[in-house]
């Protein structure tokens, strides 16, 4: 079930609960990548607020947005880069797209699997996704009054056993949301220490969601290649045979 783009828009963009989850997460995916120099950069679900870092040097910036979920203009202070697009369909030509960014979108499709499948389909050989879903451990998922209390949660066993099955290669992983999932002012005000610790602690200790960088595999033929062997042609009658180093 995906959540309708007003709700996610009101959350990460008009309440201040959503405005320190968005810089907790924007902070650990410049972690990942600081730049994207010349790239093309795709967010898929509602990516948006994690995709401005890129609008300054990468050659293209899309930000998908699944019909189920509806669409709205982004950036506000620019030219749109936002599309409305059927789930498993993207309007990007296969291996087009060199970094990728899932946010509430994999813990609420309901074909996870064709969803995978068309997030590696997109990406270039060598390029790289970055997986972010609600931590099933975490204190977030529990909540319904954030974007992450809906949807199927994550551990990050289960989030990497599903991304091998699809041809993706886990490589790195990193925790956020370490703040209390309330807007109350004691937790509010406690909020950035809570979230220095947390990134203090090793990538094993998430917080309320999990991010999971991954390469695109392409895998050789299996098996022996065998090459058919090439059939010499006659020359035609009365015409002279080609001679060797001749063009």
């Amino acid at each position: 079930m995906h959540l309708d783009v007003q709700d996610l828009r009101n959350f990460y963009y008009r309440s201040a609960l959503g405005r320190a989850a968005q810089a907790s997460m924007r902070r650990r995916v410049t972690q990942f990548w600081p730049e994207a120099k010349g790239q093309t950069v795709a967010g898929f679900g509602f990516a948006v607020p994690l995709l401005r870092p890129y609008l300054t040097d990468a050659r293209r910036v899309i930000a998908l947005m699944p019909g189920p979920q509806g669409v709205m203009p982004w950036p506000p202070d620019g030219e749109n880069v936002s599309v409305l697009t059927e789930e498993t369909l993207w309007p990007i030509e296969t291996g087009h797209v060199d970094k990728l960014i899932m946010l509430h979108g994999l813990e609420t499709s309901e074909r996870a699997f064709d969803l995978l499948e068309e997030a590696w389909r997109v990406l270039g050989p060598g390029g790289k996704a970055l997986f972010i879903v609600p931590n099933r451990a975490g204190l977030w998922s529990r909540r319904d009054r954030t974007p992450f209390g809906f949807g199927r949660p994550y551990s990050a066993s289960q989030l990497e056993t599903q991304l091998r099955k699809h041809q993706f290669l886990p490589e790195r992983h990193l925790g956020a949301l370490y703040q209390m999932p309330s807007s109350k002012r004691l937790w509010m005000k406690s909020g950035p220490m809570f979230e220095k610790v947390g990134r203090a602690m090793p990538g094993m200790f998430a917080g309320g969601a999990f991010m999971v960088e991954a390469s695109k595999l392409v895998y050789p033929p299996k098996g022996k290649v065998q090459r058919a062997a090439a059939k010499r042609q006659k020359v035609p009658q009365g015409v002279p045979a080609p001679i060797a180093g001749r063009v």
